[in-house]
């Protein structure tokens, strides 16, 4: 299945200069759906993930897809002041200033395996601060999920330590 004949293009949003590669045409179509898990399961062994992390917000659909098909859980990384008990947070750059995510301090065991899942890389600076976060609070990453990377963005070099999938690349 060639995933970009789903993938709408929207020039000059959200602001003139960017071309948004929205994926939600994908969301209506349960075979693209089921070919995403599929290929995600041929690259990523039930061995080396405890739990998947979703990026807010749209990561939250890929990993809640990639946990229901390795019967594994699911966490979310959110943006500051989005979950209630104790937190821990991290402020990072992104492309137009600052942003602060957190995650649950309890939702992880220590040495747990994490999968991190968002729709699109791009710059990278969430993916990667989204990594430091999980570490800090005591999980260990054992891959990166994407649907599209924007290649020419070069956000994997943020991010190479790890191991990273992404099914559509531009």
């Amino acid at each position: 299945m060639n995933l970009k004949d789903k993938i709408q293009d929207f020039p000059n949003f959200p602001k003139k200069g960017i071309l948004f590669r929205d994926f939600s045409p994908i969301l209506k179509d349960p075979s693209a759906l089921s070919f995403i898990a599929d290929e995600f399961t041929k690259y990523f062994h039930p061995k080396d993930v405890d739990l998947f992390a979703g990026i807010e917000s749209r990561g939250f659909i890929l990993a809640c897809l990639l946990a229901g098909r390795y019967n594994k859980g699911l966490v979310m990384i959110r943006k500051a002041g989005k979950l209630p008990g104790k937190t821990s947070k991290l402020a990072y750059t992104i492309e137009y200033g600052k942003d602060v995510i957190e995650i649950q301090k309890d939702i992880i065991c220590e040495g747990q395996k994490i999968i991190i899942c968002d729709d699109l890389l791009a710059t990278g600076g969430t993916a990667q601060a989204s990594a430091k976060l999980i570490e800090k609070v005591g999980g260990k990453i054992t891959g990166f999920a994407f649907i599209i990377e924007l290649t020419e963005l070069n956000g994997i070099g943020k991010i190479s330590k790890y191991n990273c999938k992404s099914l559509v690349k531009y």
